[in-house]
């Protein structure tokens, strides 16, 4: 099979989406046998729900066209119209999905600092607010893992087995609340920290997984949770528009992608690291802070803004994200080999050099 992959920028660290379907991956999309999804047809999506579900350790998921949907659906599933989730100030539910919880769910929010996976469980336990009186009472926790504006930082384990007990503690008081997590990147905390993804899986009521972000996959994310709320996940998604017809060939991508890209992602935490050392001398990145594929440039102590670094390295065929004002991204992912992160840092270096 000819190589169909889209002409793309030489030497893209925009964010690990950008990455184009291998040739064979679109093989496995072009063999896919497929159904209508929407009448529950299509075997293809049927056995990815299915494996994704089991690897969690969870009854049941659902295949959604994009993160944000897949992170909606299961807000949806466990805070009512009126209720509220608590999640971190700079998370991405909050932040990235163009208000969604509060337009789409009815959802009301509060947050504690933004301080990415650096999370207090005791001060977020404070948080909660139970049912009673004139207040919004609480009904979900969110948590980002990995966190994208924390870095790609992993939430060490003991936290979030913290917050369980948070979540498993007002329970078992009456209060009806629920542990989600926006596990975009979860494959990155998985390989980073060994964490089983089974163990990730028992200490979440929702979780929602994407297939585009690092593994590779064109498109797809899914919802992972009882099979009682993946039922009534069925009808969210409908609702919202996101119903597709014979979607096993995206669903043939995200299977492939499953088997062959996850373990692989230690090339692209070591990368990540490279990138982070070569900018260190610079002040603008910790290293020890670069644990996955994301290395966060800090440029407040430079005479650069984001928006200029990222045009300078885009006139030289680099092209990197502009986050906030003085904070750009830099991502490593499967379509970045050795040499083209060679030619990446000499350019990012080089940049920083010049005003320094």
């Amino acid at each position: 099979m000819a190589d169909l992959r889209s002409t793309a920028p030489t030497f893209d660290l925009r964010s690990d989406t950008v990455t184009r379907p291998s040739v064979a991956m679109r093989r496995a999309m072009a063999e896919a046998i497929v159904g209508d999804d929407v009448f529950g047809d299509d075997p293809t999506v049927n056995a990815l729900e299915a494996r994704v579900a089991a690897m969690f350790g969870h009854e049941a998921a659902l295949f959604a066209p994009s993160g944000t949907m897949a992170n909606q659906i299961a807000l949806q599933l466990v805070v009512p119209p009126g209720g509220e989730l608590l999640a971190g100030g700079d998370a991405h539910v909050l932040v990235y999905e163009m208000g969604a919880a509060a337009v789409v769910g009815g959802i009301s929010s509060r947050t504690w600092g933004s301080v990415g996976a650096d999370l207090d469980p005791a001060q977020i336990g404070a948080m909660v607010r139970k049912p009673g009186g004139y207040t919004v009472a609480t009904r979900a926790i969110a948590v980002e893992q990995t966190h994208n504006l924390g870095g790609g930082g992993v939430v060490p384990l003991p936290t979030l087995q913290a917050l369980r007990a948070t979540v498993d503690k007002h329970r078992a008081d009456q209060h009806e609340i629920a542990l989600h997590c926006d596990g975009a990147r979860i494959w990155h905390a998985h390989v980073a920290d060994g964490v089983p993804l089974d163990t990730y899986g028992r200490l979440f009521d929702t979780i929602s997984v994407c297939l585009s972000k690092g593994l590779g996959a064109p498109v797809g994310s899914l919802v992972i949770g009882s099979a009682e709320r993946i039922d009534r996940a069925r009808i969210i998604r409908k609702r919202m528009g996101g119903g597709m017809r014979q979607a096993g060939i995206l669903a043939a991508a995200a299977d492939y992608a499953l088997t062959h890209n996850i373990t692989r992602l230690a090339e692209d935490h070591e990368r990540a690291q490279r990138v982070a050392v070569a900018l260190a001398k610079y002040g603008v990145v910790d290293p020890t802070q670069v644990r996955t594929n994301l290395v966060l440039v800090d440029l407040s102590g430079t005479r650069l803004d984001a928006a200029s670094f990222v045009a300078r390295a885009a006139a030289q065929d680099v092209h990197i994200a502009a986050m906030l004002p003085h904070l750009a991204r830099v991502v490593t992912h499967l379509d970045v080999d050795d040499n083209a992160l060679d030619q990446a840092i000499t350019v990012l270096t080089g940049i920083l050099a010049q005003e320094a």
